[in-house]
């Protein structure tokens, strides 16, 4: 995967940059930079696939250019490294579409399984922050919207899925692989508790994702 690094501090950069070219053959570093903004013009100019982004930076802050870096690239994948392990910033980094979040304290081996996840299409927890997370999704499922904890790409999928499109149909109409398709299918069911297609094709009907015609 073509990859950008953000982060502010330079020797972060350079010690990141100089572990994955070692590490990882299937991870090549094609940029750097300590500025939010200019990551959002490098996104596209490169083609980056992984963005390696820390939370806390001087102008764009972590959350927001994520955010922005999907939108101007949805199928880019995003993986906070940062410092924060409390709730509020693991929350808000998925919510805003990054699918891995590890602890800058982490080792290189687990810094290159979450690379490996991410580029399976999978999500990667750093142990530290999976606690709050689970424990924010229990009170979400207890009091709150179940549709809250779907990434845009999940809602995109279960929608597609609830209007009867087969994984391969799907896997073509996004470009990605049938196994993306079918890992986030399984996450689908796992974070709204659901066992079966039937009942995600129910859950999106009920939410109001997909309209039933009546003959």
């Amino acid at each position: 995967m073509r990859t950008l690094i953000v982060d502010d501090h330079n020797l972060v950069r350079a010690g990141l940059r100089r572990m994955l070219e070692g590490m990882s053959p299937h991870t090549e570093v094609v940029g750097e930079t300590a500025n939010g903004r200019e990551a959002l013009g490098m996104i596209m100019e490169l083609n980056i696939e992984l963005l390696i982004t820390d939370l806390s930076m001087p102008d764009i802050d972590g959350i927001n250019l994520i955010k922005k870096a999907i939108r101007k690239s949805p199928k880019i994948r995003c993986l906070v490294l940062s410092m924060h392990t409390n709730q509020e910033y693991v929350v808000s980094a998925l919510r805003a579409g990054a699918s891995g979040y590890v602890h800058k304290n982490a080792s290189a081996e687990e810094l290159l399984l979450a690379i490996q996840a991410l580029e399976k299409g999978a999500t990667y927890l750093h142990p530290a922050v999976a606690g709050s997370v689970v424990d924010l999704l229990r009170e979400t499922n207890d009091s709150g919207d179940p549709l809250d904890l779907l990434t845009e790409r999940q809602r995109e999928i279960l929608k597609l899925i609830a209007e009867g499109h087969s994984t391969r149909e799907i896997s073509s109409s996004l470009n990605v692989s049938v196994k993306t398709v079918e890992t986030h299918r399984a996450q689908l069911m796992d974070r709204l508790n659901i066992r079966n297609v039937p009942g995600l094709v129910k859950f999106a009907v009920r939410k109001g994702l997909v309209d039933i015609e009546s003959d």
